[in-house]
């Protein structure tokens, strides 16, 4: 196998391991400056050059895109997917996971634990902002800030307003994020590989500093994780397009809530910390990724006409509640169940004396008419009982219409 590992500095601690494992087990591996490459764009003929010459043949790709090149190395690793070349993680996946509020938008629409979050731009907008993620203290932060940097507890009202007026005034885009008191100064890196954690860790911030980031100097121990938190991991990296991911959680009272889930996590900190061969688990998934690999159903099975793969949602109410899979139309509407999702839990390929529960979620393999005429009509979601109806032409006014 030839693997490439895309990164900026050959003698980064990652780097460096994920190298060394490749080579312990026998792997043909090469370190690629991610900024080196020119991307050839024709019909039916992707291809890459690296200093200026052809790039051969590669097996499969880890992308260790660092924030400052993110539009740049997304193309790169984009184009290798074009190519057919196996990617640890996609383009799509990397830039999900590099902006804060669009990954947390994508966590919160799939019922992940996430702390109350909240994004405003007019200044009228903060302190009603505040006010609903619970007040004083809140977690101020950049929206592209990595490593701790640009995240700031402000422990009153009047000390956020400040901040965050600051900020923008300087153009920088932050989230307002309700403070944990019960996880202060501390939280939790799993590390997840394909659909495992493979080690973890538990951050605690020393002194003052409320950052528990080891750039920070916060110190690290190795942790065992409950199932609900594994779970919590694995699906917050799958869910972001990512197979390879560090996942940062706070221990709430109410279960993990996601913090961040960062597409090129460092080595460093957590195979010190646990003493486990990490980069020798993500070159083992690597290796059977491209002996035999996944394939991504979404994409290559809508192929034939008029058939897909779409999910099917079970409300309450439904009249396949109560009933076995087996006790279906499913067979009759030419469809297949592929995987059942139930709150937490993942089943594939389910039994088919599965007796069905309220907010089951199907996805399935068939006729995409057929699937189209059980989907049920939406209903308009609740609101907030606080939010009141804006009269229409709120809606269309603004103080400056310029910037409309």
């Amino acid at each position: 196998m030839k693997l490439a590992i895309l990164s900026r500095s050959i003698n980064a601690y990652s780097t460096r391991r994920l190298k060394e494992a490749a080579i312990d087990r026998g792997v043909n591996v090469k370190v690629l400056d991610t900024l080196k490459f020119a991307i050839d764009l024709k019909r039916g003929a992707p291809d890459l050059y690296f200093r200026q010459k052809q790039l051969s043949s590669y097996d499969a790709v880890i992308p260790r895109i660092g924030a400052s090149i993110t539009y740049y190395g997304t193309a790169v690793v984009r184009q290798f997917q074009e190519m057919d070349v196996f990617c640890a993680n996609t383009a799509h996946g990397i830039a999900n996971s590099r902006d804060k509020l669009r990954s947390l938008q994508i966590l919160a629409r799939h019922h992940i634990g996430i702390p109350e979050t909240t994004f405003v731009r007019d200044k009228k907008d903060v302190l009603p902002a505040i006010e609903r993620v619970g007040g004083a203290p809140v977690i101020i932060k950049l929206i592209e800030g990595t490593q701790g940097i640009g995240v700031l507890l402000a422990e009153t009202v009047e000390t956020a307003e400040s901040i965050i007026e600051l900020l923008q005034s300087q153009k920088q885009n932050i989230l307002i994020q309700k403070f944990v008191a019960e996880s202060r100064g501390k939280d939790i890196r799993a590390f997840v590989v394909g659909d495992r954690v493979v080690a973890a860790m538990r951050r605690v911030a020393q002194g003052q500093e409320f950052r528990s980031n080891v750039h920070r100097g916060g110190l690290a121990e190795p942790v065992e994780l409950t199932e609900e938190y594994k779970t919590a991991a694995i699906r917050a990296t799958q869910i972001m397009g990512l197979t390879i991911a560090g996942v940062d959680m706070l221990e709430s009272a109410t279960g993990p809530q996601i913090m961040e889930v960062n597409s090129s996590p460092g080595l460093e900190g957590i195979e010190t910390c646990t003493q486990l061969d990490v980069a020798g688990s993500i070159i083992d998934y690597i290796c059977a990724q491209v002996d035999f690999p996944e394939i991504d159903i979404r994409q290559r099975l809508t192929v034939s006409k008029g058939y897909g793969v779409n999910e099917i949602y079970v409300p309450e109410g439904s009249e396949y509640i109560g009933k076995k899979l087996s006790e279906t139309d499913f067979s009759e509407k030419d469809l297949n169940v592929l995987t059942l999702y139930r709150g937490n839990k993942v089943i594939p390929n389910p039994n088919m004396s599965r007796v069905l529960e309220p907010d089951d979620k199907l996805l399935c393999f068939g006729k995409l008419e057929s699937m189209r005429g059980m989907v049920p009509a939406k209903t308009q979601r609740r609101r907030h009982p606080k939010v009141q109806d804006l009269p229409d032409t709120a809606a269309t006014q603004s103080e400056n219409p310029e910037d409309d």
